[in-house]
């Protein structure tokens, strides 16, 4: 797909033009002109934000604190399990949807860096910063119920159609311009020092929902919250005007009468003149009235307390609060008794008024702005950052404790905890021992080995060392003693367990003979050779280790037993070869990953032969214990034998994320000119690859994966390259090689004979 496409793409992809025929339905007076709105914008923001202290501190209180939620960029990676986030994160976000919604954002996203959003929602414009540009988008839609984002991009050049900057437009001066049943939202006139008009393509219009549908085309205008409380705005203006004048005037409301006899209009005004000037106002309260003439007050007023002013303020204050969903407390009420946890208050503020105005213009970000800079690309708030949910952790940390249909893994990413990439383990299920499978494919051994172990505690039979009421007590004490396997023997007419697969190995490796019982049992002293494969385990500069004597023996000694009950069965059958590429293999991840080693387990050969037996055990079962590993040593027959892939296996399904690292460093060549100074050959013409979506073979998945876990310290930027990255030679680099974003793929993809 060409720039040109993929612009036109975007911009199909963000238009706001609604069909024809639908535009018949709810149209009846649109023209090619001014859509007039029946909202007072003027009212709201003048005799609302700028004059009543409520509404300016909900409004305040609603922007400022989304402002603290972080944004990120991510790639799609899984369309499906997108939509399922968005549901989770479009309701209340309480413990539950916190959870999975974490777990699916895991599977749904992909967090890609440095890339032309980050950039453009950093700084938005030359004058304002993230958090003030998305603090003037909220407080315009708390208002008015609309926001209009103002996007600027060139019109020639290779960054046609992208924005360079973006701007919040004051929405009480925006009005929509229709071009007819065709489109209806045409263009945008801003009447501030003139009229000017902008093409519906620039302008980001995220309205609230307005069900006032009268034909003309003002539906297209978001209802204002305050439009349904404007009377509980005014009644809360009147009220605090209303006590201010009866503070001044001591609520004083009445007449006097003279008692001699009428008076003159002119003297009437000139008593009322001296009694305003001498005796109202706060510094005249109490104040003695002292006249000559004989007068009488007649009152027709109420005193504050009898038109209940405070009771009638709190509750327009209350009123208002509820429209904006913010719980009262945070105004420093105090008078409400039945949500006084301030706690609670603040976090209801959030899953009830921040997040879901978060999560509108996040989708329409991702409507508008997002297309413009790839097609896979997402913009999303870090929910999971806000302080006020972290008690929900704790109630996830239980509920995660409990839930065995997770990998540790799974659980650690949902923590926000970070992915263990060197332990294998943690991408593996672990089952409560009070389950059972039911899975009929099951080895029927295997389901005997499970019942025997729920009737029995892991105890040792008393009176005797080294005997075990389990089978896996018995291999955990041979693993610790040396060596691996389990032999079983008769005892009170019950079937006890031992370590070893003979009683005689045990006998030696009690006795710390073990190397002189293989010994004894070798027939012969060679070695085998080992191809170039091999090789790559060791960063080309150990030798692949040599099997002893003693060993070699042992391995032909299981190949024996192995094929002698199993050994019919050419999908089954194993060869010394087998057995030997695994111990090596073995050895190989003892010295390069230790981190990954049991700490029961002493020595390398310890933990080759262990991996050996496994091999064994998935070559006779069909199915490993844990994670698969040496598939491609599997007979071509077995079901779990990686012999069957073709080599010229291509992908072309990377993420786009690994094109965008990549054709980030090509751009940063052609400005700085970077080649030469920094790279090899090779590295940029993998940057060339990737950036133009030629397809990868499966010797270009294993070389990738090679040089990205190489060089791993290389994917965040050196502090003192912060403001210049295409300076760090080595975050240069690993970015040609599509960096993080392709690491994740080739982990999947890496062929079988990769070893860790």
């Amino acid at each position: 797909m060409g720039i040109f496409d993929r612009f036109r793409g975007a911009i199909s992809k963000s238009s706001q033009a609604t069909n024809e025929a639908y535009n018949k339905l709810v149209y009846r007076y649109i023209g090619n002109n001014l859509i007039s709105s029946t909202e007072n914008d003027d009212t709201y923001i003048n005799k609302g934000y700028r004059f009543n202290s409520t509404i300016y501190s909900l409004v305040n209180l609603l922007s400022k604190t989304a402002s603290t939620i972080p944004f990120q960029v991510y790639e799609v990676k899984n369309d499906n399990e997108l939509k399922r986030y968005k549901s989770l994160t479009s309701g209340i976000y309480d413990s539950s949807s916190l959870l999975n919604s974490k777990i699916v954002h895991k599977k749904a996203l992909v967090q890609v860096d440095d890339t032309e959003l980050h950039q453009i929602l950093d700084r938005p414009n030359p004058s304002q910063s993230y958090t003030s540009w998305i603090q003037e988008i909220v407080a315009f839609g708390s208002l008015t119920g609309n926001r209009y984002i103002y996007g600027i991009a060139p019109e020639t050049g290779q960054n046609t159609g992208k924005f360079q900057e973006l701007y919040v437009l004051p929405s009480q001066v925006v009005e929509i311009h229709s071009g007819g049943l065709m489109k209806p939202v045409k263009e945008y006139t801003l009447e501030y020092n003139g009229t000017y008009k902008i093409p519906a393509e620039l302008i980001c219009h995220i309205k609230n929902y307005n069900p006032y549908y009268d034909g003309s085309g003002s539906h297209l205008y978001g209802m204002s919250p305050l439009k349904a409380g404007l009377r509980s705005m005014d009644a809360n203006n009147e009220a605090l005007t209303t006590g201010v004048k009866y503070l001044q005037n001591q609520t004083a409301r009445g007449m006097l009468v003279s008692d001699e006899g009428d008076i003159t209009e002119s003297q009437a005004k000139q008593l009322k003149d001296k009694f305003r000037n001498t005796y109202q106002g706060s510094n005249n309260a109490g104040d003695v009235i002292i006249t000559p003439k004989k007068l009488s007050w007649v009152n027709f007023g109420l005193n504050a307390s009898d038109l209940s002013l405070i009771e009638q303020y709190n509750a327009t204050i209350k009123d208002l609060c509820n429209i904006y969903n913010i719980p009262v407390q945070l105004l420093n009420n105090t008078d409400s008794a039945t949500y006084n946890n301030m706690k609670e208050a603040k976090k209801a503020l959030y899953q009830n008024a921040v997040i879901p105005e978060m999560v509108k213009i996040r989708e329409e970000l991702n409507r508008w702005l997002t297309p413009k800079y790839g097609d896979k690309l997402y913009i999303d708030f870090d929910f999971s950052a806000i302080p006020e949910l972290q008690e929900e952790t704790e109630k996830i940390v239980g509920q995660m404790s409990q839930s065995w249909w997770l990998t540790p893994n799974e659980k650690r990413a949902a923590m926000n905890y970070g992915v263990d990439e060197e332990a294998d383990k943690m991408n593996q299920y672990y089952i409560p021992a009070n389950l059972l499978p039911l899975d009929p494919s099951s080895d029927i051994d295997d389901i005997a080995d499970l019942i025997e172990e729920q009737k029995m505690q892991k105890t040792e039979v008393r009176g005797m060392n080294d005997v075990f009421t389990t089978i896996r007590e018995a291999r955990d004490r041979a693993e610790q003693m040396g060596g691996s396997g389990y032999h079983q023997h008769l005892h009170d007419g019950n079937t006890v367990y031992m370590p070893f697969e003979t009683h005689e190995e045990y006998e030696a490796a009690k006795e710390g003979r073990l190397d002189e019982y293989y010994t004894d049992r070798a027939s012969e002293e060679d070695h085998m050779d080992f191809d170039d494969a091999l090789y790559e385990m060791y960063d080309m500069e150990l030798k692949a280790p040599k099997i002893s004597a003693n060993m070699e023996t042992a391995l032909r000694n299981k190949v024996d037993d192995h094929n002698e009950k199993y050994g019919d069965d050419p999908a089954k059958r194993a060869t010394y070869s087998m057995l030997a590429r695994s111990f090596v293999r073995g050895i190989g991840a003892y010295r390069t990953n230790p981190s990954s080693v049991r700490p029961n387990v002493s020595n390398e050969q310890q933990w080759a032969l262990g991996r050996v037996n496994g091999l064994l055990y998935a070559l006779r079962s069909g199915r490993f214990r844990s994670t698969a590993y040496d598939t491609d040593l599997l007979p071509e027959a077995h079901s779990l034998s990686s012999k069957k892939e073709v080599e010229n296996k291509k992908y072309d399904n990377y993420p786009q994320g690994a094109t965008n690292n990549a054709q980030r460093v090509l751009d940063w060549d052609d400005k700085y000119e970077l080649r030469g100074k920094m790279g090899t050959d090779t590295g940029w013409a993998r940057a060339r690859q990737l950036a133009a979506r030629r397809p990868l073979s499966q010797s270009d998945v294993n070389e990738i994966y090679s040089f990205l876990r190489r060089h791993e310290q290389n994917a965040e930027i050196a502090e003192e390259f912060r403001g210049t990255p295409w300076n760090d030679k080595g975050y240069v680099m690993y970015n040609a090689w599509g960096g993080r974003a392709m690491l994740s793929f080739v982990e999947r993809n890496r062929s079988a004979n990769q070893d860790d």
